[in-house]
């Protein structure tokens, strides 16, 4: 019997990607303000819940985004689970260096923090942990308030986005 070659560095990290967009997930939109007032926000796929006493969640930003210093001193921010229709918006909010909130929709609350109304779940979150995640950094959120919209929310599978069939 033959051993197989080991495979390179470069063919694992391209197969870890390929795995990880294989493996269909949510989308949200997180956004925050900092000291001066300004909005910043991100798309993650990388959201989950984490404790349900305290209720927490927590989304993974790489350490590479504008907007990574900015969560590293926010002490609020909004996590967004989008439907479908914002789908060209969770684009805009993954790309650098685009104005990611002009003609958006998103409204401010009564923090200021940017709300994009209709989504499917809006969770504003309080700090709770923030801990580096090799390339990325966890920001664990204790989540203060939660609404629930009536839209089904986008799925991210293959670097597509999907609707959920609910028949």
């Amino acid at each position: 019997m033959s051993a197989q070659p080991a495979e390179s560095a470069p063919d694992q990290a391209r197969l870890f990607r390929e795995a990880m967009a294989s493996f269909p997930s949510g989308v949200t939109i997180v956004t925050t303000t900092d000291a001066e007032g300004r909005w910043w926000g991100f798309t993650a796929t990388s959201f989950c819940s984490a404790s349900m006493d305290p209720p927490l969640v927590l989304v993974c930003l790489a350490e590479t985004a504008e907007c990574h210093p900015v969560f590293l001193t926010a002490q609020r921010w909004i996590v967004h689970v989008i439907h479908p229709e914002h789908a060209d918006l969770a684009l805009r909010f993954a790309t650098r260096g685009t104005d990611k909130f002009a003609d958006a929709g998103f409204v401010a609350d009564e923090r200021g923090l940017p709300v994009l109304p209709r989504s499917c779940v809006t969770l504003h979150c309080s700090a709770y942990a923030k801990h580096p995640g090799g390339d990325h950094t966890i920001l664990l959120g204790r989540v203060d308030s939660t609404h629930l919209g009536e839209d089904l929310p986008a799925v991210y599978f293959r670097r597509n986005f999907h609707l959920l069939n609910t028949v």
